[in-house]
């Protein structure tokens, strides 16, 4: 079944920390960077967010994290080495 991405994917969720993700921190070390996290709909898989986001924003990703907050639940997702999240970010406003 698919299902649209749009309705999958609701907003970029853009702090100081989701900042970081895009390049890592290598001030504290951490070099994990190329993670953009999202605002998804809540029966939203990880394979379904894994598919929006690759229809959407035509890239290939490597990993999906998600977790469950007050505002939502979110999904970290790690981009694979051949694509950078700052580009799919520009293209998105983020910056």
């Amino acid at each position: 079944m698919t299902v649209d991405p749009h309705s999958v994917l609701l907003h970029p969720y853009v702090t100081e920390k989701t900042l970081n993700f895009l390049e890592g921190t290598p001030a504290l070390k951490q070099t994990d960077g190329n993670r953009l996290e999202f605002i998804v709909r809540r029966t939203a898989t990880k394979t379904q967010i894994r598919e929006a986001f690759e229809t959407l924003f035509e890239v290939k990703v490597e990993k999906v994290n998600t977790y469950i907050h007050r505002d939502g639940k979110h999904a970290i997702i790690k981009l694979r080495k051949e694509f950078r999240a700052e580009d799919v970010a520009m293209r998105i406003g983020v910056y």
